[in-house]
């Protein structure tokens, strides 16, 4: 059996699949997709650490159902903007467990990783499958990766009325 790694930025896809589909993202159905018939070795969501009672709801189902979380503080910058992303902490994570696995799964649609992508695939000779939102899913991202698998409705939790 393959096995893989699953990384999951959980503030783009909360944010895309929240803008494409006004719904949210079924985890426990992801992690059961990608893990079918193969060895998971690793399964990690990066998020935002905020004070705030919903997100520890949500991240502790996160960790009930396989993903280890990992949490980055929330910074109000003084001007107003907000800095809170992961991708070099995934990008370095990837790296880290590419020899450890067959094939790296990223739910995430930031073109950011396709750097990282293209390294793994031509250094590690990893396979890397994206899960993204279509439309909102970097075209760099789509073109580095081994397989690009478009965040369909039946990843969902919630199917809007208007499908």
């Amino acid at each position: 059996m393959n096995r893989i790694a699953v990384f999951a930025d959980i503030q783009n896809i909360y944010y895309t699949v929240l803008e494409r589909y006004n719904a949210h993202f079924n985890y426990t159905r992801f992690l059961e997709e990608v893990s079918a018939n193969k060895t998971l070795v690793s399964a990690t969501a990066y998020a935002i650490e905020r004070d705030d009672e919903k997100q520890q709801k949500f991240q502790n189902i996160l960790r009930r159902i396989g993903f280890d979380v990992k949490l980055k503080p929330f910074i109000q910058r003084a001007d107003g903007t907000a800095k809170g992303d992961w991708d070099v902490g995934i990008s370095l994570d990837m790296v880290e467990l590419a020899p450890q696995v067959d094939e790296i799964v990223l739910a995430s649609g930031d073109g950011d990783f396709t750097t990282v992508i293209t390294k793994l695939k031509e250094e590690h000779k990893t396979y890397v499958k994206v899960y993204g939102v279509p439309g909102l899913t970097a075209i760099t991202l789509i073109e580095a990766c081994s397989l690009y698998v478009p965040i369909r409705l039946d990843l969902l939790l919630q199917i809007p009325k208007t499908w």
